[in-house]
């Protein structure tokens, strides 16, 4: 009951329950944060990928795969995310011509993908509103220094959660 005490004429307080220890709450607040965060870079990155004749899932999987062929698998180890999720845009991108599979000596049946030279000059396109983004950004966080913090407290993150997690869903 919350209704005034006998004794007091004011709302009775309700017992407040006490945190778990280990920075629960701190790690909702990350947890959202870093949801919100990934939001903003997939539709930011749309905006810049979209001029080029990308999307942001195209751009993601032809930029993990500009230095250096890689098998689905480890472009979804890199990029964190599903082997399926890699494959389907991964045979988007060798069906309209911006990537190609070639065989690869170190597995018979798990092909490299690698771009294409037209998939190469497709990420070129993306190069002037990548700068554009990353100048602005750096402005707004108050320089390369302080951008270079942020940036490396998000490594930080990214391998404890790796180390707490090394299993993949």
């Amino acid at each position: 009951m919350t209704g005034p005490t006998a004794e007091q004429g004011r709302p009775a307080e309700r017992p407040v329950a006490a945190q778990p220890p280990g920075g629960t709450e701190l790690l909702s607040e990350t947890a959202l944060a870093v949801f919100r965060l990934n939001g903003q870079f997939l539709a930011a990155s749309e905006l810049i990928a979209r001029p080029a004749g990308l999307t942001a899932a195209w751009w993601q999987v032809l930029g993990a795969v500009l230095r250096e062929p890689l098998p689905v698998s480890g472009i979804a180890r890199a990029m964190g995310i599903t082997r399926q999720s890699v494959q389907r845009v991964a045979d988007l991108l060798v069906e309209r011509g911006l990537a190609a599979y070639e065989p690869n000596p170190a597995h018979r049946r798990a092909k490299l993908l690698t771009p294409t030279r037209e998939g190469r000059a497709a990420v070129e396109r993306t190069v002037p509103g990548h700068a554009d983004l990353a100048r602005r950004l750096c402005e707004e966080l108050g320089g390369e220094a302080e951008f270079a913090r942020v940036a490396e407290a998000l490594r930080r993150l990214s391998d404890a959660m790796e180390a707490l997690h090394p299993e993949k869903p």
